[in-house]
């Protein structure tokens, strides 16, 4: 079962921030997190249900750093859809 340390992050970036002023929120995540768990952690933690989540599987980076090849981590990014006048607090910008 998915928990709210499987959330990451909330990303903030030029895209996001545009997507927020229309309820939409980005939330990097665990690979293993699905639709159905972020949506049972966002009506538990939030107390919101969100209106349509939407996901994307993100696979790690191959990088090379004085000579020695690594791999980020893969990640999940997730657009979560809010209802209409709802926002979450501690994202307020």
């Amino acid at each position: 079962m998915a928990d709210i340390t499987d959330i990451k992050a909330i990303l903030y970036t030029e895209k996001s921030i545009g997507l927020q002023e229309n309820g939409v929120i980005v939330v990097q995540t665990s690979p293993r997190m699905t639709k159905n768990s972020l949506k049972e952690v966002f009506k538990e933690y939030f107390g919101i249900n969100p209106l349509k989540i939407n996901s994307l599987r993100m696979t790690g980076k191959t990088k090379r750093f004085r000579g020695v090849t690594g791999k980020r981590d893969d990640f999940k990014k997730f657009y979560v859809t809010l209802p209409e006048g709802s926002q979450i607090e501690t994202l307020a910008v």
